[in-house]
């Protein structure tokens, strides 16, 4: 493996930012990027990608249920995402009866597409940048906590004003530490349908075992469509309701993709910190990832017991299990990459450049001259802190009823004092939102987790000092402890809840033994005394200023902005990785349905396969989808910059057509959210080619494929 080039992004950019990286604000492409990815093979104007007056492919994409991404490809509102970004909606769908889940599921019509209780997409309208507006409420001399009160004050009249009524939701979002703003305008529709899944063992083909890893063969997808009115605007679910007649979708590719191919991304990455000082990529790697991981492996292990004996058990927990195993992962390949390559030292050795350019000048001493001292500071005292917080997240992480009681105790103590009008008024609400709470709870489960998670956070957290309840739990002997307080408390069971309900006692509600655990160990959570307070207030300051300055002794450099879940673009080339012996291909930028067979392990929960596929790969009944060479495509590489919630998110040629569909990173690169290599960090694709292959040839759901614009 050739050793990583680490590029630092945020303390030593003296020259241009590669095209490969970076995930950029779509209202400034033509200024800052439209050139280069012209050069690349971009053959679409700027506004035909980001248009306010004009129908642009920002109107082909959306955010999907808040977390991810996804993209319309046809006139009917059909939707596609990834399978894990499915799966949430397709588990609660499921029953051992109709497992959707394991078995794969399609709608032969519209009339067979599903509903879930709750899953709507995030269309993206507009931007504007408001930062003088905003920057212009505060001043030097206001503590942090006034300069908050003033920022948000503004924030709320911006998105007043934008929101026309109600009409579209409006967010106002912070940049660059602090130093600039902008709004963005959405519109978002609840009333989105399930169409369709391949089974789990093509959908998460490899599980947690190839989870980061490449060679990938995973056909990550899964698809849902969109309802609206009959004047196509956003509604409610109802019979009545027809498909989005959406105003762009994307036509698709069966080109397929060859190395050096330009390759763009739009999508809603979650969160990168680029700009992270090395004192917290230090606290990360030896504190707070650490506690994190294990508190994660620790949950996954007890929740696996019960998943393997019961199906339902399975099927309730199989989300909650999905997303805390890809974390767990995800902060590992962390902690082994930024402490392979020494990530915190570069960081570091920038800051001192930094420091010297800030105590350079009496200008620049008075403003920056103390920034980095108290960074510095602000890290060494809140180290254990962080140590303990993961911890604790992670308690909250795997175990549902360390915050239920929390979650619902001011609904429930509301419902204590009210009369028996308001009571009567409240009450079919709480027995319906009670109802679907235990349906997926599985109460064994939930003991064993919360005994085990408790015994970990108080036994590892003693440079911090712990939630008073939670020592006295682990103390007194966790297990037991816990067997009494569900056998007593109205969280229990859903019966002793709905007995309450009947029958409510404020007394009872404030004295209950699970009540009393959970509001502690949130309260303790929450708590921030005045010292702590003091060096948040500090650190907040000196971190606005760390980046005001950096882009101020740089400024002929073109910076973009840290991930926060606003719309992005990307764009890069297909690209392969050294070659690996784990895969088939020929070059190692793509993977074939060949690959794919070579994993099989029968009845493995990981690396089963259904036979037809087995035996369609072994006859080569590829139909219009195979590459020119003749494999069946599955996954590809491009060297695009993403993060998590970019999963979903469309791959386009040049012509802004689709050829694949985002789904993972390399555990190579796994220090991408903090620094960008550009020798390695890779983003792991569906070739569409696999995904319409498995919808028209393997499931038979020709019908699907043909709603689609498909050119060649």
């Amino acid at each position: 493996m050739k050793k990583l080039i680490l590029f630092l992004t945020a303390f030593v950019l003296v020259t241009p930012v590669r095209a490969d990286e970076g995930m950029w604000f779509l209202m400034f492409i033509e200024r800052l990027n439209h050139r280069d990815m012209q050069k690349m093979g971009l053959q679409l104007t700027a506004e035909e990608i980001y248009s306010i007056n004009h129908h642009s492919l920002k109107d082909a994409v959306v955010q999907f249920n808040g977390g991810c991404t996804a993209e319309l490809i046809s006139k009917d509102g059909l939707v596609l995402t990834n399978h894990h970004c499915g799966y949430d909606a397709i588990a609660e769908l499921s029953s051992p009866q109709a497992n959707y889940l394991h078995d794969g599921y399609w709608a032969k019509d519209k009339a067979g597409e599903l509903k879930p209780k709750s899953l709507f997409v995030r269309f993206f309208v507009r931007m504007d940048d408001v930062s003088k507006r905003i920057l212009g409420k505060v001043n030097d001399k206001m503590t942090e906590a006034e300069r908050e009160k003033a920022i948000n004050q503004e924030i709320a009249a911006i998105e007043k004003e934008n929101s026309e009524g109600g009409k579209y939701t409006v967010s106002v979002r912070s940049f660059f530490q602090g130093n600039e703003y902008y709004y963005f305008v959405y519109q978002d529709y609840k009333d989105v349908r399930f169409v369709g899944t391949p089974p789990e063992s093509i959908g998460k083909f490899g599980g947690d075992t190839d989870n980061w890893e490449w060679p990938r063969h995973t056909g990550d997808f899964s698809m849902f469509r969109i309802y609206a009115d009959k004047e196509g605007n956003p509604a409610d679910y109802s019979e009545n309701n027809v498909p989005l007649h959406p105003k762009k979708y994307l036509k698709i590719s069966l080109k397929g993709v060859q190395e050096n191919d330009f390759a763009m991304i739009l999508g809603y990455p979650g969160r990168t910190n680029r700009w992270m000082p090395s004192g917290g990529i230090e606290q990360n790697v030896k504190f707070a990832y650490p506690a994190w991981v294990e508190a994660s492996k620790l949950g996954m292990d007890r929740m696996k017991v019960y998943m393997d004996k019961d199906t339902k058990v399975r099927l309730d927990y199989a989300s909650k299990y999905a997303q805390v195993a890809n974390y767990w992962k995800n902060r590992q390949g962390m902690i082994d990459a930024l402490t392979k390559h020494k990530t915190a030292a570069t960081k570091a050795a920038g800051e001192a450049k930094f420091d010297k350019w800030a105590n350079s000048t009496p200008k620049n001493k008075e403003k920056y001259g103390t920034v980095v001292t108290t960074l510095k500071n602000y890290y060494a005292k809140t180290n254990e802190k962080a140590r303990h917080d993961n911890y604790l997240t992670g308690l909250f992480r795997t175990s549902n009823m360390a915050m239920l009681p929390t979650r619902m105790n001011k609904t429930l103590s509301a419902f204590a004092k009210a009369d028996a009008a308001k009571r009567a008024e409240m009450q079919p609400e709480l027995e319906k939102a009670i109802a679907e709470t235990y349906e997926k709870l599985y109460i064994p489960l939930e003991k064993d987790v919360l005994a085990a998670e408790l015994n970990l956070y108080v036994t590892k957290s003693a440079g911090y000092a712990v939630a008073p309840k939670a020592a006295d739990v682990v103390k007194a002997d966790s297990k037991a402890w816990i067997e009494k307080a569900f056998a007593s408390s109205i969280f229990g069971s859903k019966e002793s809840l709905m007995a309450w309900l009947k029958n409510p006692s404020a007394e009872a509600l404030q004295n209950d033994p699970l009540t009393v655990l959970s509001l502690d160990l949130s309260t303790h959570f929450n708590n921030k005394s005045e010292e702590l307070q003091k060096l948040t207030d500090d650190y907040s300051r000196a971190f606005r200023l760390l980046v005001e300055g950096l882009r101020e002794s740089n400024p002929k450099t073109k910076y973009y902005p840290d991930a926060n879940s606003t719309m992005r673009l990307t764009y890069g080339k297909v690209r392969s990785l050294p070659a690996d012996k784990r895969n088939d291909a020929a070059k190692n930028y793509y993977t074939t349905l060949q690959g794919v067979v070579n994993k099989y392990k029968p009845n493995d929960e990981e690396f089963d396969l259904p036979k037809r596929l087995i035996e369609m790969n072994k006859t080569k009944d590829f139909g219009r989808y195979a590459d020119k060479a003749g494999y069946m495509p599955v996954n590809f590489l491009t060297d695009n910059d993403i993060t998590g919630g970019n999963s979903g998110s469309p791959v386009m040629n040049g012509k802004g057509e689709l050829i694949g569909l985002a789904f993972d990173g390399n555990i190579e690169a796994m220090a991408g959210d903090v620094i960008f290599d550009h020798q390695l960090q890779r983003t792991i694709n569906v070739d569409i080619r696999y995904v319409l292959w498995v919808i028209d040839k393997f499931a038979g759901a020709k019908h699907i494929v043909d709603e689609m614009t498909i050119v060649k």
